[in-house]
């Protein structure tokens, strides 16, 4: 199989919580919940208990993650994630013009495609222009805004959500149906796993990612811009205005430099034009690892909990994107509002516009091969 199409899926490890007390249950656990309806369909949200104290609440709407909870250093519980406590949430009109995603699967293609278009075997596809110009997280209505098919699973050493969705031919301006099939997996060893796999009829384009935003201070910072952050990338994409790349340039002697841990506020109030560009962090890093194999890409440490979060991906690039659109407007789970940075997200990723770049690592899917792709964020504390 080409490697392209291995990113091994999302773990997340992490140790003991139980969702506002210091009480655990052994028993491993799934169940499930009416969320909403939606487009004439039920909306589920399940709730994946490893027995270990750690809480997962997933959406078939969107696939989104609504809520994780893990403990601090003083094993008290909270909630670090974003998201809503009802489907209200992500179908509210402010939710829906803002559009940040919160914990959505998405798909067919992360991030942005330039210009809308792209060529394949000589036919030019025009995309949904839903970011300016450009394309961005699959379209007007992405795999963020789909109901998924569910199938709760019961293993020796986890529970798990299998979702499932057929993308039709032509959808937001795509070739070819694209069968995708999503899983969650939490562990007894409290990992929980995200698998990504797909497979089309027809030449494609597939680069396939979670939108968790993060911010593993649980409440107790209004930000995260004392989070500190490492990233093994020695390159990073640069972008022009529209935050489409203009070519890998090297992260050393800019705000970029994240090889060794920095503080995500740092640098970015930097008079750098790249900052400004994304009024913030909202770039593509080079990983070292390039990609084909689970490596390291990042660790974030947050002082105020001790939580640390590191990311292994078998992915060749990781979207760093520190919640600059974040307005306030939106109140999430615990009547959170989520202002401006109030959380991170790591999005593992091929390059944006790989589609129009034939140097980046190809993100074209042919009849007969499988994408499939995992990444790992694991949770401790310290």
């Amino acid at each position: 199989m080409n490697w392209k199409f291995i990113n091994l899926a999302t773990i997340v490890a992490v140790g003991v919580c139980s969702c506002g007390s210091n009480k655990t249950s052994s028993k491993m656990e799934i169940t499930k919940e009416p969320f909403g309806t939606y487009d004439g369909q039920q909306v589920d949200l399940y709730t994946l208990a490893n027995g270990q104290g750690v809480t997962l609440k997933v959406a078939t709407y969107g696939g989104a993650i609504t809520e994780l909870w893990t403990p601090d250093r003083e094993g008290v519980a909270g909630n670090i994630t974003l998201g809503f406590p009802s489907l209200d949430g992500y179908r509210s009109e402010a939710f829906l013009k803002s559009g940040p995603y919160f914990g959505a699967l998405i798909g067919r293609y992360g991030n942005r495609i330039g210009n809308a278009k792209f060529t394949l075997d000589g036919v030019e596809y025009t995309l949904a222009a839903n970011n300016g110009a450009n394309h961005l997280h699959g379209g007007i209505k992405g795999f963020d805004k789909v109901v998924w098919s569910a199938e709760e699973l019961r293993e020796k050493d986890a529970v798990g959500l299998k979702l499932t969705y057929r993308s039709a031919d032509g959808e937001e301006g795509y070739p070819g149906n694209l069968d995708v099939e999503v899983t969650y997996r939490l562990t007894k060893d409290s990992e929980l796993k995200i698998s990504y796999k797909a497979t089309t009829d027809k030449l494609t384009h597939c680069n396939l990612t979670n939108h968790a935003y993060f911010n593993l201070s649980a409440g107790k910072s209004p930000d995260v811009l004392g989070h500190e952050l490492a990233i093994l990338a020695d390159k990073y994409t640069a972008v022009d205005a529209g935050l489409i790349p203009v070519g890998p340039e090297d992260v050393a002697e800019t705000p970029f430099d994240f090889r060794t841990p920095h503080a995500i506020g740092e640098r970015i109030g930097n008079d750098s034009e790249q900052l400004k560009n994304g009024g913030g962090y909202d770039h593509n890093f080079v990983l070292n690892s390039g990609g084909g194999k689970l490596s390291l890409a990042a660790t974030v440490y947050e002082p105020l909990s001790g939580r640390t979060l590191e990311v292994y991906t078998t992915e060749p690039g990781v979207q760093f994107y520190s919640g600059n659109f974040l307005d306030g407007s939106l109140v999430g789970v615990g009547d959170v509002p989520y202002t401006k940075r109030y959380g991170f997200c790591l999005e593992t990723q091929h390059f944006p516009d790989t589609p129009n770049q034939a140097a980046f690592p190809s993100t074209a899917l042919k009849p007969g091969e499988t994408y499939a792709s995992e990444t790992i964020y694991k949770f401790s504390t310290k």
